[in-house]
């Protein structure tokens, strides 16, 4: 197990999971040890690395529902409708981020408008959003002043 003062153990543990402390890597070994975890499951992924993403990937599953699974053959991963609302939002964000990779796949945008997209998303989704629903209420108040001008006629 780990040895850890109790007076201090408490406080110590609750650094480490806010991140204002970090541990050295025998204290993780040790701890997920105790834990039958593997280390990588209690450390910010190492993206460096092939397991880092696979751990990420873990978490994502145990969080919001992605699964995976297999479609002709082929590996992919897919959302748990199960997870109600949390597949409603996941669904919302994979929909936009395929949306671009098909444009960047077709042409319609370059890598460097794709990267954009990616450092800056959300934002630039909420923006793209904003401007959609601003074009629909100035068609709708041009729809509204048609009617008032036929009615006043």
């Amino acid at each position: 197990m780990v040895d850890f003062e109790e007076t201090t153990a408490d406080v110590r543990m609750a650094q480490y999971e806010s991140g204002t402390r970090t541990p050295k890597e025998r204290l993780v070994i040790d701890v997920a040890h105790a834990l039958d975890v593997s280390p990588q499951a209690l450390d910010v992924p190492d993206i460096d690395s092939y397991v880092g993403p696979i751990h990420t990937l873990f978490a994502i599953e145990d969080l919001y529902g992605l699964k995976i699974n297999s479609i002709d053959g082929e590996l992919c991963l897919t959302l748990d409708k199960a997870k109600g609302v949390i597949y409603l939002s996941m669904i919302d964000m994979f929909s936009a981020w395929q949306k671009e990779a098909e444009k960047l796949k077709n042409g319609e945008i370059s890598e460097e408008d794709y990267d954009t997209w990616r450092y800056n998303y959300p934002r630039i989704e909420a923006e793209r959003t904003r401007e959609r629903l601003d074009v629909l209420r100035k068609e709708k108040q041009g729809e509204a002043h048609e009617q008032t001008n036929r009615f006043s006629e």
